[in-house]
């Protein structure tokens, strides 16, 4: 009798198991197997939880259409969105920001990080990922955008509503990105002041694929990839030239590769090589791996590619709130305790105000200076981009503490008031799911 539906019937108690289960974003097989450990007798399989998961999803919906309760959530939630319909009603754009995103974003303002992500829905429409950074170091989703294409105008619309919600007064200074011209022309659009910068990771990756194949031996790649690197990372302008005319001298016989770096990379030198770069304060992000983290983390909650944009808000949701409680707990363990290697007297005036990744970036300052390790100048690029003192400035201060005021705002663990956002703002739909519940169990057992 294993193999008749009649013996997957599931107990009110494992639906609300299954329920609280799908909520955090388990996934179906590892459901089963939790209920397993409680009933070793369960017959139900991963497509009775599929199913569900189903009933679950219409009953939720009620009268309403996909796109209704998308909306109703939203608005119930205090996101800040807005949408684009079609001539036929079809939902073509989507902009969402979560109130804690809201609240991050506004506060770590200085920096963001965009990218498109792929296979999430079922639609097939890209999801531009916003990524932001706090005093920890650590990345928050700022704001997603589901889009129809990757045209021009499209990531116009976009990048207009990031920046109507980040309001006047918080604009953001960079914004790095790899070398996607559609995004690249909208951000000049949207924001002209913002600095744009080029990955340097997607850059190397270009290389590789462009360049490597011209290379037999092994060994003359790795002497192309360091002058290469000598250029992406030269100091000075001077640097750059003669790095840049000894590139070419040498490989003027391989002229395919000169014409490719000559044409697409030498016209952006100023948005990825370090001479240039390093003048702005970008907090150490040169390249998009933030937003590449971010969408393996988001891959995991989602896990298949076929649902709808609902189901997608609700995934994200999900990890926006996990997310949020981690920064959260850190930040107040940070405010209490610091470890003891950074609590030296020249520092006291940082303890606890201060993140630990801050400190660690200072402290090995600290340590150059003390050990007379120093460059015979300074280039100032520490502090430029880093917002922090340099082994340079705290060769020459001859007062005996570090003072609070040289450490940008953006690295202060005193000034953000992160208060728990209510309850009823965030986007789960748990209580209306448990006014189902008695419902649903009626009706899946019939």
């Amino acid at each position: 009798m294993s193999g008749h539906p009649s013996s997957r019937c599931l107990t009110k108690e494992e639906i609300k198991d299954i329920e609280k289960m799908s909520l955090a974003g388990i996934q179906p097989r590892q459901i089963i197997s939790s209920l397993r450990q409680k009933n070793p007798n369960l017959q139900a399989v991963a497509r009775t939880i599929y199913n569900l998961k189903s009933k679950i999803q219409k009953e939720s919906l009620g009268n309403r259409s996909l796109i209704q309760a998308l909306f109703e959530e939203l608005e119930q939630g205090d996101f800040t969105f807005t949408y684009v319909k079609d001539d036929r009603g079809h939902l073509t754009h989507v902009f969402f920001a979560h109130p804690r995103s809201i609240m991050l974003a506004k506060r770590y303002s200085t920096v963001f990080v965009m990218d498109c992500t792929y296979k999430t829905n079922k639609y097939g429409m890209p999801l531009l990922d916003i990524i932001g950074m706090t005093s920890l170091n650590k990345s928050f989703y700022a704001a997603f955008v589901f889009l129809r294409s990757e045209k021009e105008e499209d990531y116009v619309w976009a990048l207009k509503n990031f920046s109507s919600m980040l309001g006047l007064n918080c604009q953001p200074q960079v914004i790095v990105t790899d070398r996607e011209l559609a995004l690249i022309n909208a951000i000049n659009i949207v924001f002209p002041e913002t600095t744009h910068l080029l990955c340097v990771w997607h850059i190397q990756k270009n290389i590789v694929v462009k360049c490597k194949g011209y290379f037999k031996e092994t060994e003359d790649w790795d002497v192309f990839m360091s002058m290469w690197n000598a250029m992406v990372y030269a100091e000075t302008e001077e640097q750059f030239e003669e790095s840049w005319l000894f590139l070419q001298l040498l490989y003027k016989e391989n002229n395919d590769i000169i014409k490719y770096i000559a044409s697409t990379w030498i016209p952006v030198k100023h948005k990825f090589v370090s001479v240039w770069t390093e003048q702005y304060l970008h907090f150490g992000n040169r390249a998009s791996s933030r937003a590449e983290g971010a969408h393996s983390k988001l891959k995991k909650y989602l896990y298949v590619s076929t649902e709808n944009v609902r189901q997608v808000k609700n995934k994200i949701c999900l990890a926006i709130d996990n997310e949020f409680q981690k920064i959260k707990t850190q930040l107040e363990s940070e405010r209490l305790r610091v470890p003891h290697k950074y609590n030296v007297p020249y520092f006291k005036d940082l303890m606890t105000h201060v993140s630990i990744f801050a400190l660690k970036k200072v402290y090995k300052q600290y340590e150059m200076a003390s050990l007379g390790t120093l460059k015979p100048f300074c280039t100032g690029s520490f502090v430029a981009t880093m917002g922090l003192p340099c082994a340079h400035m705290m060769n020459d201060w001859k007062e005996g503490t570090l003072p609070l005021h040289l450490i940008n705002n953006q690295w202060r663990i005193d000034t953000q008031f992160f208060t728990e956002i209510n309850e009823d703002n965030t986007c789960d739909i748990e209580d209306e799911m448990k006014e189902l519940l008695d419902k649903l169990y009626v009706t899946y057992q019939q």
